[in-house]
């Protein structure tokens, strides 16, 4: 999940790595470094914590040179400490290496590196990298990167350069992402598109296997085997604009208010056959079930798909955290169809999955934010959200946008299996066509959920409930809640409250209960009579207005009445923007919150 840059070109490379890095920091920020180059002598500076501190030294250090590379980290092997940032050197100090992945061999490949007589300054799997690297060097960069990494098992990108091969960078990525920029005498690497949006939009993405040397006015590009292939560059829709805040005081600010354009946007993509590739027909009419595989709020979006579709298909469905899918012998098949979903299209565990079950022989359908990441290229078919670029590490925008998506997606599969007349299928388009207006409606309550923020903001915990449809957005809800504020929070069924979360109520405890005219209403209003026989603190969100609701709610906050299938999305935005605010009021950093990384690329 870490964050590499890389540049050869005309320009000071310090000044490029740094503002990639920058663009980068929500992948991790314990600790961040540059090296570069100049008259056969490596410049490198490392520094611990938050990007901050690498820029505030760099004012302060020459580090001379037109190419270089750089790493912002999140750390895996080792605590977050100075000798354990990257670059890391070898032993003669002439390579630089950067890493974001993890060497899952890389204690017996060190016992190795260290019988042949090298010396390791840290305690990460990556500085084996460098050491491999080394003693595989015979004069060609290139080559030594190749046979190195044959002996590597494992996910990596990585990029290196050596003081010896002037403006060269060798890069190579393998289940962790990697992107080529081309510009006018100067190219380009990173893990995002973002680092490269202010210098170029003409992009490649790395493919698994891929290994690829840099000079300032050359790409060449090697396939798994060594063998040299054409690069496939294409131009990337964002402009640099759309990573800045625009006014707002945080990113994730920005793209709450930007769903209801990510939503109309994604259900343009709907108005066709909304996935690119192979899917037939007679696939989808005959198929058996539908598994949806993701992991973090993508699950949780999985999981709304699964309430929505099963009666919709006909066909068991059933959302899978892909963590987990992978280690219980899954009894997919031909005749499943595997859908995983991945807001970078590169969650290392949601890759692996698919991988396992498009192996199995299963249909795999992608659905992800990015286009040519791994996920979509792995699988069949592919349908891609139109949320934008998204630099809050909490997800938004993008889980609104899978929402919408995966409801388009439900009504496609159910008319092309017959279960909905066309004619039908028209009309039910039109209703979601309600989405963006819906949402924006919904984000109108900021100003009382801020206030209400202002009241709950130094509780220690909170419960979240619902029942159906709206189970998952609990579950989301206090996800966010935890991810950006620290505050301890569980979404729970309100049906099993009863089962073991009742304990925990009493006139302290903040209960956060979503309910629905078109979900549930009396078996909701049951439990919420269970919370206030315990005197937990109703908060309540409900897309319907009544006497009861009024009398058992401490705080009641009406939100717009919407179709089954919109509900969700209706209760989405209310529930970021409590999070957003109580973390706010709380001082903790909205968009890099501790512990945690954009892309998920480590198991």
């Amino acid at each position: 999940m870490c964050g590499i840059v890389g540049y050869a070109g005309h320009r000071e490379a310090r000044e490029v790595l740094l503002e990639g890095l920058r663009r980068l920091e929500y992948r991790g920020y314990d600790s961040a470094g540059l090296a570069t180059v100049q008259d056969a002598r490596l410049h490198s500076l490392r520094r611990v914590g938050k990007l901050s501190e690498l820029i505030r030294a760099a004012t302060e250090t020459h580090l001379p040179g037109k190419y270089g590379i750089g790493h912002t980290r999140w750390a895996t092997h080792g605590l977050p400490t100075e000798e354990n940032a990257h670059p890391h050197t070898d032993c003669g100090g002439k390579i630089a290496l950067v890493h974001n992945g993890i060497i899952e061999n890389y204690r017996e490949l060190k016992e190795g590196l260290l019988e042949a007589g090298h010396a390791f300054r840290s305690q990460t799997d990556t500085e084996v990298l460098v050491h491999l690297i080394e003693e595989h060097y015979g004069g060609d960069l290139l080559e030594a990167v190749k046979r190195a990494l044959k002996k590597v098992r494992g996910a990596f990108a990585i990029a290196v350069l050596h003081v010896d091969h002037p403006r060269e960078i060798v890069a190579a990525r393998l289940g962790s992402p990697l992107v080529v920029g081309k510009g006018e005498g100067e190219n380009f690497l990173a893990s995002d598109a973002p680092a490269l949006l202010p210098y170029t939009r003409t992009m490649y993405f790395m493919e698994d296997g891929e290994v690829v040397r840099l000079r300032p006015d050359s790409v060449e590009l090697f396939d798994r085997e060594g063998k040299p292939k054409a690069v496939p560059f294409h131009e990337v829709p964002w402009d640099p604009l759309t990573a800045e805040k625009g006014g707002y005081r945080h990113f994730m600010e920005k793209e709450i208010h930007e769903q209801p354009r990510a939503v109309g946007d994604t259900l343009l993509v709907g108005e066709g056959v909304p996935w690119e590739g192979d899917l037939s027909e007679e696939f989808l009419r005959e198929l058996r079930e539908v598994v949806l595989i993701a992991c973090g709020t993508s699950y949780h979006a999985a999981l709304v798909a699964e309430y929505l579709w099963e009666p919709l298909l006909g066909v068991p469905v059933r959302a899978a955290i892909a963590s987990e899918f992978r280690y219980k012998s899954p009894a997919v098949g031909p005749g499943t169809l595997v859908v995983g979903v991945s807001q970078s299209g590169e969650t290392i565990d949601t890759l692996v999955a698919v991988r396992q079950a498009k192996a199995l022989g299963a249909k795999v359908l992608a659905l992800s934010n990015i286009v040519g990441s791994a996920i979509p290229r792995e699988a069949h078919a592919a349908f891609y959200t139109r949320a934008g670029l998204e630099i809050g590490v909490a997800a938004t925008k993008t889980f609104t946008a899978q929402l919408i998506a995966l409801a388009v997606l439900g009504m496609h599969l159910a008319c092309l299996r017959g279960r909905i007349p066309e004619e039908e299928f028209a009309e039910r388009l039109d209703v979601l066509r309600r989405a963006p207006d819906l949402v924006a409606k919904s984000l109108a309550l900021e100003g009382d959920i801020e206030a209400l923020a202002e009241r709950y903001y130094k509780k220690a915990n909170a419960l979240y409930l619902a029942r159906g449809v709206l189970y998952p957005l609990a579950l989301e809800g206090a996800l966010k809640l935890k991810e950006i504020s620290y505050i301890h929070a569980e979404g729970y069924p309100a049906g099993e409250m009863k089962h073991g979360p009742i304990a925990l109520i009493d006139e302290t405890m903040p209960v956060v209960f979503l309910i629905s005219g078109a979900e549930l209403w009396e078996k909701s209003l049951s439990n919420m009579e269970e919370v206030r026989a315990r005197r937990g603190i109703l908060i309540v969100f409900s897309d319907r207005e009544s006497p009861d609701l009024k009398a058992l709610a401490d705080h009641l906050f009406l939100l717009p009445q919407a179709p089954r299938e919109l509900v969700p999305l209706v209760f989405a935005a209310p529930l970021q923007l409590l999070a957003y605010h109580i973390a706010r009021l709380r001082g903790t950093d909205v968009d890099q919150p501790r512990n945690l990384a954009k892309t998920v690329t480590v198991e």
